[in-house]
């Protein structure tokens, strides 16, 4: 089985998100730790992101959402760690009207293809990340692509609980990926 590190987007995930949920119900998922998880610095996330890969006694999944979807683009540019695979949810656009101030040093996103297995889930309403944009990112990425429905941001504010769906997904997508 592999070590999963969540990585929450701008503001982290609070106690009724997904990522925290499924933290909390199995000792797998760790989190990583930015400086700020308010005032994103793609270097200290990139960093961070780094050192949590490092303390990992083998290639981790990533299960990344928002903001850190792109963290992920950056860190694979920048970095040569191994990881097994990389779970991307609700990818944001970074030019959208939406797109938080406070992340512009995340684009822009790299446009190659990722160096490891990738899966984007995305949302048919999400008010960060236009459907087409995030079928158009995927396949620059080289990811598998999962459309879900209208489910928003896929977060706590979607009303998914502890998202039981999508851990489906990640358990799915993790069986898949090589030991």
């Amino acid at each position: 089985m592999h070590d999963i590190i969540t990585l929450p987007g701008l503001g982290g995930s609070g106690d009724t998100h997904w990522q925290t949920i499924w933290e909390r119900s199995d000792a797998r998922f760790s989190r990583f730790q930015p400086t700020s998880w308010d005032q994103p610095e793609l270097d200290d996330w990139e960093q961070s992101l780094e050192r949590a890969v490092g303390r990992c006694a083998k290639p981790p999944v990533l299960v990344a959402h928002s903001l850190a979807c792109l963290l992920v683009a950056h860190w694979a540019t920048r970095f040569p760690s191994a990881i097994a695979g990389a779970f991307l949810v609700a990818v944001p656009d970074p030019d959208g009207a939406n797109f938080p101030a406070e992340a512009a040093a995340f684009r822009p996103v790299p446009d190659r293809a990722l160096r490891f297995p990738s899966l984007v889930i995305a949302s048919t309403n999400d008010p960060y990340g236009g459907l087409e944009l995030t079928r158009q990112r995927a396949r620059v990425w080289q990811s598998g692509l999962i459309v879900l429905g209208a489910l928003g941001h896929i977060n706590a504010s979607s009303g998914i609980s502890d998202w039981s769906q999508g851990r489906a997904l990640l358990d799915a997508f993790s069986a898949g990926l090589s030991r």
